[in-house]
């Protein structure tokens, strides 16, 4: 069982910077996949970025590459998404999830986090 919780959303202007954070609870946070998802306002959820459990592969939506980098710190049991050149469509409810196939497939993911609000003003 893993239990995750986002921190670090919240409102920035068009161009700013934001970094997530995700912390995991368990002791095998390291053998997971770990993705970053978003939910923009009355949208369906859609991938953003997603990290293997070495942090040696990493891949992007396209609407993100070049702005936003995932990372993770096994040792703390954390993964990161920082978000630079901030658009107001980046607005959405952010979530993390793990999973031990890495995807851009929600359903691929068995554990989710509590979600966490970052709104672009423009």
């Amino acid at each position: 069982q893993v239990q995750l919780v986002e921190s670090g959303g919240g409102l920035v202007q068009a161009g700013g910077s934001l970094r997530l954070s995700c912390a995991a609870s368990g002791r095998t946070f390291s053998s997971y996949n770990m993705g970053w998802f978003r939910r923009p306002p009355g949208k369906e959820r859609e991938f953003v970025a997603v990290i293997s459990w070495s942090g040696g592969s990493r891949d992007y939506a396209d609407s993100v590459k070049g702005r936003f980098t995932i990372s993770r710190d096994n040792a703390k049991n954390t993964v990161y998404l920082q978000m630079n050149s901030l658009k107001p469509e980046d607005t959405a409810v952010y979530y993390c999830a793990a999973g031990f196939h890495g995807s851009d497939l929600a359903r691929r993911y068995d554990y989710w986090g509590q979600g966490t609000q970052v709104t672009v003003s423009s």
